[in-house]
């Protein structure tokens, strides 16, 4: 089996939903990690770890100015999972299609 650690990081912060919320929260565009952090019920500690994860995996960057740490989407953090789903899904799509036409020809020759 290959390896693909930014495949494995990708889908490891996705697979919390505190990560998945905040990525939501920077589609409106470019936020402060305090204003992400105000609403949600966990301390701000918590947050910047969560942070942290997104940012190792790819899917947002990090820019200081100053004293204030500005986070953004990083789009193409996510294209190898969707790349991946992508496979598998025309993988398994095409083996399905051959089932059915499989137990078709069954039902018909009964």
């Amino acid at each position: 089996m290959i390896e693909d650690q930014s495949l494995d990081r990708a889908y490891a912060a996705l697979a919390d939903s505190t990560r998945r919320g905040l990525l939501v929260a920077l589609r409106d565009g470019p936020a402060r990690i305090t204003d992400l952090a105000a609403p949600l019920p966990i301390s701000f500690a918590a947050v910047a770890r969560h942070v942290s994860v997104l940012e190792s995996a790819g899917l947002i960057d990090r820019e200081i100015r100053g004293r204030e740490h500005w986070l953004t989407v990083r789009s193409a953090g996510l294209r190898p999972a969707e790349e991946w789903i992508a496979e598998q899904t025309s993988f398994w799509s095409v083996r399905a299609d051959a089932l059915t036409a499989r137990l078709e020809r069954r039902k018909r020759q009964r």
